[in-house]
């Protein structure tokens, strides 16, 4: 099919470029809505398999493993063999997985489903930008990206809440169940679509790259998972494989002719300490909404929506101040405004440690998430800022597509790993939970301090601020990870822009 001439992008006050932002806003959003309302079941999921703290850790970590490995790749395919195409097929595949979900019979069956699910979400997560910068007229594109944002805002936002309901009233496999008549509506008005796909593509797809990311992110995770807090034991040759394979994926990013992950964005410090920042943050962000849902349902009691309700705050406050926050940040620079917020975000990390076993909703709870989410806003906003500022304008799809990889990667380990250190482990986790919350909280106060530390010496506003009369980067920050490009570009302009 031929490509989509700049003549023929659609316009949004026009039925085709309504159906472009319907269609993408409703595929991210059932994703978005996924990644939040899982972490609320996780205790009725335990009770209905009878599962410990390590089948909860890969119910979610199974999904994050995929979808953080196959991110980057999931966007080159879509440049090479089609943006509709691939993202259909990332929306078909997330629908069956969700049904395979629901269905699952046993754990070990749950986690292998969401395995897949991951999969799609790999596919069509990138794909949605994409096909609103490949097929929407220029002179809408920024308008169109920021109802993109602020809609799926929407759903992340209420994705706890939806969850904890939905839980509470109809059982865990419904969180599956909703998203196939979503799924299903999005694959029928995709088709409407038109075909876009790269006009020059170079070497090879990396498949070498996304297996050794999978197999290095899988094995590392499975070692920390299995090692029940009482050290690596039996467990380090899993951990000796997961370095192999991630050491074997740099070099073999190094020698690619299309890497999955551009290694040469990396020479700019200023990228790199964004990255850095950016794992840090979301380590702790991940950290944080596994371990409180469990802490309010299975240690204070709390009903699933209600424990749902202690995370909209987060989402909340990310989706009302993350525009400002972004255009404070392109003025002034980043610099201040991340380390201001990763040092909030650790007070509040602090004030949940000291959560009673029973502790007061409007009186303890949600002020400590308040400051949580405060904190994040300030800090997940600037650091997308950072990062792109930081890469060069033609690699800005790349940049934003690797720090979506960095933060869903932070997640993935700190599922894995705080639980063990933590001493979180056994089928009946309820007694280890009450000492190893406030430890979890306090691991994750340390990483965001350690965060600003980083972002106060790697960043420089000199260099990431928007020059005088410039136009403020249009941000806005989904809880489920960074946007995977905020900056509209030109697809005529360039060949890759995922």
């Amino acid at each position: 099919m031929p490509p989509v001439t700049a003549s023929a992008l659609a316009r949004l006050s026009e039925p085709a470029g309504r159906r472009v932002l319907g269609t993408t806003v409703l595929g991210s959003s059932m994703a978005f809505l996924d990644s939040t309302v899982v972490n609320v079941a996780l205790p009725s999921i335990g009770r209905s398999f009878d599962a410990g703290i390590a089948g909860l850790q890969w119910t979610v970590g199974a999904y994050m493993l995929t979808v953080a490995s196959l991110l980057l790749l999931g966007g080159a395919l879509g440049d090479r063999y089609g943006r509709r195409r691939v993202y259909r097929i990332g929306v078909v595949w997330f629908t069956i997985a969700s049904a395979a979900c629901a269905a699952a019979p046993t754990l070990e069956v749950l986690v292998a489903a969401r395995a897949f699910q991951g999969v799609g979400g790999a596919l069509l997560t990138p794909g949605a930008l994409s096909l609103i910068q490949s097929t929407i007229h220029s002179d809408d594109r920024g308008r169109a990206i920021g109802a993109w944002s602020g809609l799926s805002g929407v759903a992340a936002a209420l994705g706890p809440l939806v969850g904890g309901w939905l839980v509470e009233a109809l059982g865990w496999r419904w969180i599956f169940l909703i998203n196939l008549p979503i799924g299903a509506v999005v694959a029928w008005i995709a088709r409407g679509i038109p075909e876009t796909r790269a006009e020059q593509t170079q070497g090879r797809v990396d498949v070498a790259g996304g297996a050794l990311a999978v197999i290095g992110l899988g094995a590392t995770s499975l070692a920390f998972i299995t090692s029940d807090g009482s050290g690596m034991g039996a467990t380090w040759p899993w951990l000796a494989v997961g370095v192999a394979a991630l050491v074997a994926f740099v070099a073999v990013e190094r020698r690619a002719s299309a890497p999955m992950l551009p290694l040469s964005l990396f020479t700019s410090s200023d990228f790199t300490g964004a990255n850095v920042v950016t794992f840090f943050a979301y380590a702790a962000l991940g950290g944080t909404f596994f371990f409180v849902v469990l802490y309010l349902q299975v240690v204070a009691g709390y009903e699933p929506i209600l424990a749902g309700m202690a995370l909209l705050p987060i989402s909340l406050v990310m989706l009302l101040l993350s525009s400002w926050v972004g255009g404070l940040a392109g003025r002034k620079g980043p610099r201040w405004l991340l380390a201001g917020g990763c040092s909030v975000a650790a007070i509040g990390m602090v004030l949940l440690a000291h959560l009673d076993i029973h502790p007061s909703f409007f009186g303890e709870v949600v002020p400590s998430m308040l400051v949580v989410a405060v904190g994040l806003t300030f800090a997940a906003v600037p650091v997308t800022v950072a990062v792109l500022a930081a890469a060069d304008p033609g690699h800005a799809g790349a940049a934003s597509g690797v720090n979506n990889a960095v933060a869903r990667t932070a997640g993935l380990l700190a599922i894995a790993v705080l639980p063990a250190v933590t001493g979180l482990a056994g089928s009946d986790y309820a007694d280890a939970l009450r000492a190893s919350f406030p430890r979890a909280m306090y691991v994750c106060a340390a990483l965001l301090a350690l965060a600003a530390l980083i972002s106060w010496a790697s960043i420089r506003n000199e260099r990431l601020r928007s020059p005088p009369g410039g136009h403020d980067p249009p941000s806005s920050c989904p809880v489920a990870g960074p946007p995977p490009n905020p900056t509209p570009v030109d697809p005529h302009r360039r060949g890759r822009n995922d």
